[in-house]
């Protein structure tokens, strides 16, 4: 079925931010396993996961639509320097992906492209409801029992 050229360019810059968020979870799970964070790690690393599965749908759907997934192109990522500060950066790319999820949803709608709008409403409700929630919590705790008390947690 060939696609709106529009949609195939806005699900490849989706990929290239998924792409980037599992570069970005796979250093930082690496750096919570050196630290010997091990809930972190596997945490991290699940994310990693999910993210890669993002990016599976993403260019099976842009194939669908006949269009050619771009799995070189990258965002920048920022890799923290300590435990706060890779769950920050974790959260504003959860962030930034569910912004650009909600722009790439409207424009499917807007040509009636309701299958892929659907596809992309699961990833919403994932980067949403999952990560991006569960990052939150995970600053609200270091708020509220401090980073140190946090890090022994997850040992």
């Amino acid at each position: 079925m060939q696609g709106d050229p529009k949609t195939i360019e806005l699900l490849n810059e989706l990929l290239a931010e998924e792409l980037s968020a599992a570069d970005q979870y796979f250093i930082h799970a690496e750096m919570y396993k050196d630290f010997g964070l091990h809930k972190l790690f596997e945490r991290i690393d699940h994310e990693r996961e999910d993210e890669l599965s993002h990016a599976r749908v993403l260019i099976a759907r842009t194939l669908f639509l006949q269009g050619k997934p771009n799995v070189a192109k990258r965002v920048p990522i920022v890799v923290g320097e300590n435990v706060r500060a890779m769950l920050a950066s974790d959260l504003e790319v959860e962030y930034r992906v569910g912004n650009l999820l909600k722009k790439v949803v409207a424009h499917c709608e807007s040509v009636k492209d309701y299958v892929t709008r659907q596809e992309l409403m699961v990833l919403l409700e994932e980067t949403e409801n999952d990560h991006a929630h569960w990052l939150e919590q995970q600053l609200r705790l270091i708020d509220m029992v401090g980073e140190q008390n946090y890090i022994q947690s997850q040992m």
